[in-house]
């Protein structure tokens, strides 16, 4: 292991002192959480909640100073690792000139930024369209379903996949698959009709991916065969549905990867039909895959793309909406359709310019695929060492192992991964004589894929570390 790696794991231990106070400050925290904190903002999906102190590249630090690989990275919001030194500068000069200025008035960064994401996916895709902001991912799928409805005359019923994923407003949760986001608040105004994504691992058998693929748009296009299959009115050329949300990889979902000719099926059957395409970018964005977007991988035109997170590296909540033209210009969508005060704050426009300028002024692409091969062969190598593992797969640095009962390395085994979780909240994994925490994330259909974003600035060096560390976890949970 390269010792820049462990350099700063070699401080003398803290004194028997020094850690009954951090524990009593510890148990004082979490006190006052139990009694006036909220569970519903996702806190408690662990048996022992952490409460971390610091950050630093690839890493996250506790009072007591253990230092805790993270494998997920604020849920891929850190592409840039934390406390990226450029975009921190760019943060303390924006507060230092404007942080602050109503969203009715113009500034700089605001219109560099929309200008610099539209120029360039207009070069990619071949259309002019403008940017529109918001703070934070949900939020900004909000405003696309108005945009897409604003557009079709306000149809209101939309396609998206099971084991989709778009946020967890009102609107958004109703484009999610999953019913336990909606079950205690109910349904309003937006429907999807969700349809299956090419799950190659756990489709029918005998298909390869790619047929898989094809298969599944088939079973898509038979509900446009005929008037009676209710979703199109040949006599009128007119669908009941407005758009088809996709995540090109799913995120939440368990990082699943489509054949590389899914997309282009799909794009079809929409197009003929009047059906919009809208890419959510907001996991996936900002070079998680090795591009920019995601679905530039699949060679596909997209009408509407939703971004976030990673636009400001987790700094300051900033998220957005790329469309066509036609459906944002001024005429159709003026002034004042839909708006928030913090939209498109000067805090995280200037730092999400200062990042777009650096992804463009580095070769994000050719490193990010680099790595992500060389941390997915060390993935595929933990497979064929531990039953447990199932599944892995990859795209640039978006990664996936999928964990599973040893007897026949396919049943999901949500025990074991919850397990590793846990396990690797105790920072007592060691290498080359240093301790280390490990922070993962659970996705997957069956809530068994350990979903891998890393930091794209993580060294090879880390990656060996990260698994190394996996390695150790996944024999002790096996054990267990």
């Amino acid at each position: 292991m390269d010792n820049a790696v462990l350099q700063h794991d070699r401080s003398p231990a803290a004194s028997a002192e020094t850690r009954a106070g951090l524990a009593a400050e510890e148990a004082r925290l979490l006190a006052l959480e139990a009694v006036y904190c909220s569970h519903g903002d996702t806190v408690h999906y662990t048996q022992f909640p952490k409460i971390f102190s610091g950050c630093e590249g690839s890493f996250m630090l506790d009072a007591a100073g253990n230092r805790f690989l993270d494998l997920q990275m604020w849920y891929s919001a850190v592409n840039f690792g934390y406390a990226n030194p450029r975009l921190n500068a760019a943060l303390k000069r924006q507060i230092d000139t404007l942080p602050q200025v109503a969203s009715q008035y113009l500034h700089r960064e605001k219109i560099e930024l929309a200008a610099m994401i539209a120029q360039d996916a207009a070069a990619k895709f071949g259309a002019k369209g403008r940017v529109h902001f918001n703070v934070g991912g949900a939020q900004a799928v909000e405003d696309s379903l108005k945009i897409v409805r604003n557009a079709s005359n306000g149809k209101s019923l939309m396609f998206a996949f099971e084991g989709g994923y778009h946020g967890r407003t009102l609107g958004a949760s109703a484009i999610t698959s999953s019913y336990r986001y909606r079950r205690r608040f109910g349904h309003f105004g937006e429907r999807a009709h969700f349809i299956p994504f090419p799950y190659h691992f756990r489709g029918p058998k005998g298909m390869s991916k790619e047929e898989y693929g094809e298969h599944c748009v088939a079973q898509f296009a038979r509900l446009f065969e005929s008037e009676y299959n209710g979703v199109w009115d040949p006599k009128s050329g007119q669908a009941e549905y407005a758009a088809f949300y996709v995540e090109p990889l799913q995120g939440t979902g368990g990082y699943v990867i489509p054949p590389p000719n899914f997309f282009k099926g799909l794009k079809k059957v929409l197009d003929d039909h009047g059906i919009l395409l809208v890419v959510d970018e907001i996991q996936m964005g900002f070079y998680r895959t090795g591009k920019l977007w995601s679905i530039e991988h699949f060679g596909v035109q997209p009408d509407v793309i939703v971004f976030g997170k990673a636009v400001t590296n987790g700094l300051n909540p900033l998220s957005g909406v790329w469309a066509k033209e036609e459906l944002i210009n001024p005429t159709i969508f003026p002034a004042g359709s839909t708006h928030s005060t913090f939209n498109a704050n000067p805090l995280g426009t200037a730092v999400a310019l200062e990042a777009m300028k650096m992804m463009a002024e580095e070769e994000y692409e050719p490193m990010v695929m680099a790595k992500g091969a060389y941390f997915l062969e060390g993935l595929r190598d933990l497979q064929r060492r531990h039953r447990i593992v199932g599944d892995v797969d990859g795209l640039g640095m978006a990664l996936r192992m999928e964990i599973c009962e040893a007897h026949d390395s396919y049943t999901p085994a949500k025990r074991l991964v919850d397990l590793m979780c846990d396990e690797g909240m105790k920072a007592d994994l060691e290498v080359a004589g240093c301790r280390y925490g490990l922070v993962l994330d659970i996705g997957g259909y069956h809530k068994n894929v350990i979903t891998l974003a890393p930091a794209l600035t993580m060294s090879y060096a880390e990656i060996d570390l990260a698994i190394a560390l996996l390695d150790q976890l996944l024999a002790r949970v096996a054990a267990a």
